[in-house]
């Protein structure tokens, strides 16, 4: 895993249709991305050469962009295809991609509608998000200040890049303090997700995790519930309150970065690493790697 900063690093990026030398794909400073958070983006992993859930994750871009006013100028095949381009250029089987859509720099202020519509596609080696350790372990999240906004306020159905601003500081505020990771509440108070991740518990043998009406339903959190009903596991979906950790057993979030990771700790609550985390998370190992049916 390269540790030189992501401007400056030997490779190719697929840019508005073409391949182009990574340290040339550069952006004016007054891009409207920059200035007004109108990007959208996938974060999405190759296993043995395969893109897990590619057409999943390049149908929820087209989706993001919509929501966001953007018209994409290339086709979701198109997508997909400069995706594989770009992993066979680079000569790898294992990696984690960052296709981003975003508005360029003709107009500067809050309207942009002249503004042109830009894709890009990077690809780099990644280990797990989480270090191996820390995942056997179980993570220690703290509880975030800041809470995932109501869907009428911010258009909390897209992955777009201005909605992660509250999760970079709570993830800096929570590293701050010790923590790996921190746990949002939603708006009214119940539990959402982690800055990057969806959470999942267990109680009694079955699992709960806390209904995606104003963040995202992960691709991951989909398939881990899939997961966990071949097992036979109930999954139950809902609104759950603070005070109800206290009595879940187990817990874990789910995520492309994150894949299946156990948490031991929540703020004041404590979970263990117990049998159907570990289970889920070796499925999901086994499902990214085409030795399970997708």
């Amino acid at each position: 895993m390269s540790t030189a900063p992501y401007d400056d690093r030997d490779g190719w990026i697929w840019m508005d249709g073409e391949m182009r030398p990574w340290r040339d794909c550069k952006v004016h400073v007054l891009t409207h991305a920059m200035h007004y958070g109108s990007a959208v983006f996938e974060g999405q992993r190759a296993y043995n050469g395969t893109i897990f859930k590619l057409k999943e994750h390049t149908e929820r871009l087209f989706k993001s962009a919509e929501l966001l006013g953007m018209k994409v100028p290339f086709t979701q095949q198109e997508i997909n295809d400069a995706c594989y381009e770009v992993m066979n250029k680079a000569g790898y089987k294992d990696c984690y991609f960052r296709p981003i859509i975003w508005r360029g720099s003709e107009m500067m202020g809050v309207a942009a509608q002249k503004n042109t519509i830009h894709a890009a596609i990077a690809c780099w080696e990644w280990p797990s998000y989480f270090s191996p350790e820390a995942r056997l372990r179980g993570l220690r999240l703290d509880i975030a200040q800041w809470r995932r906004p109501a869907p009428d306020t911010a258009p909390t159905a897209a992955k777009a890049s201005g909605l992660y601003m509250i999760c970079t500081l709570s993830k800096h505020a929570a590293e701050a303090k010790g923590y790996d990771d921190a746990l949002m509440y939603d708006y009214r108070g119940q539990v959402a997700e982690a800055t990057g991740a969806n959470v999942f518990f267990v109680q009694d043998g079955k699992i709960h995790t806390p209904k995606p009406d104003c963040f995202l339903d992960g691709i991951t959190r989909r398939s881990v519930i899939d997961l966990a009903r071949r097992r036979g596991i109930e999954v139950i979906e809902r609104a759950i309150m603070p005070d109800e950790m206290e009595g879940f057993e187990q817990a874990f979030l789910t995520g492309t970065a994150a894949e299946v990771t156990p948490l031991s700790e929540i703020g004041p609550f404590k979970f263990e690493v117990g049998e159907i985390t570990k289970s889920l998370m070796f499925d999901y190992d086994a499902l990214v790697r085409g030795q399970l049916p997708a």
